[in-house]
């Protein structure tokens, strides 16, 4: 890897699409920094990978300061901001939700967005370049009972990263919202969802496998930078969505 490789953050990395989104990029020599809650798993995957481990918090806004502050100290710029980090929660219809559990997922999901892209965006404006990608979901377009909460969370992420975009884009920041459905990863093991078709062995094997997601990601960043991907949904044929 060059000292000058592009630097990339990828949140929620210590499995699933962020783990497989971070390993793409370090086989690509990008200089890579990952980050989550659960500082073993991650420690395991950043060794793994080749990428540099944050222990840190999506939520809260101090510690996306230390995650800002680590990369910059070390490369003096941010190229790529991948917000992956989210899960699902406990899957009920929403009289049955507590207020807590409302306000974990919206934070988990959106405000975690938005308080990591409200930062990176501003380094990027400064140096003039830079792409950020943040992970929604295929339940923002679409409806199924007990998914409400999720659902908004995820919606939000969608128009949020529309807007930021045309706030940013005459600096030379790019902002990519990718939507992707039922993945073989763990997201049915984090998220209280009882039933998923995708825990099932067989379909998982079906689905977006990690390193996919990856190349995905990987080629929407590697876009000429004159041109801009708003918006990629990604659905494996095992799934059916029906009306589309």
């Amino acid at each position: 890897m060059k000292t000058n490789s592009p630097t990339v953050i990828v949140t929620g990395a210590s499995g699933g699409y962020g783990a497989g989104i971070a390993e793409t990029f370090t086989r690509r020599g990008y200089r890579v920094w990952i980050t989550a809650r659960n500082a073993a798993k991650l420690e395991q995957v950043a060794a793994r990978i080749g990428a540099t481990a944050i222990v840190a918090d999506a939520t809260q806004p101090a510690d996306w300061d230390r995650v800002i502050k680590t990369v910059l100290d070390a490369t003096g710029r941010i190229d790529v901001l991948v917000n992956n980090a989210g899960a699902a929660g406990r899957i009920a219809p929403t009289v049955e939700l507590s207020e807590e559990e409302i306000l974990q997922t919206i934070s988990l999901n959106l405000t975690s967005v938005v308080l990591g892209s409200r930062r990176v965006a501003a380094v990027m404006s400064a140096q003039g370049s830079g792409t950020i990608i943040n992970l929604s979901s295929v339940c923002a377009k679409y409806s199924w009972p007990g998914w409400s909460i999720y659902s908004a969370a995820k919606a939000g992420v969608e128009r949020f990263g529309k807007g930021l975009y045309l706030e940013v884009r005459t600096r030379g920041v790019r902002v990519t919202t990718l939507t992707p459905s039922w993945g073989a990863t763990e997201f049915c093991d984090h998220s209280d969802i009882a039933g998923h078709p995708a825990s099932d062995p067989a379909v998982r094997a079906k689905c977006t496998h990690p390193l996919e997601l990856g190349k995905i990601v990987a080629d929407i960043v590697e876009t000429p930078a004159h041109l801009e991907i708003l918006e990629l949904t990604v659905v494996p044929t095992v799934q059916e969505i029906m009306p589309l």
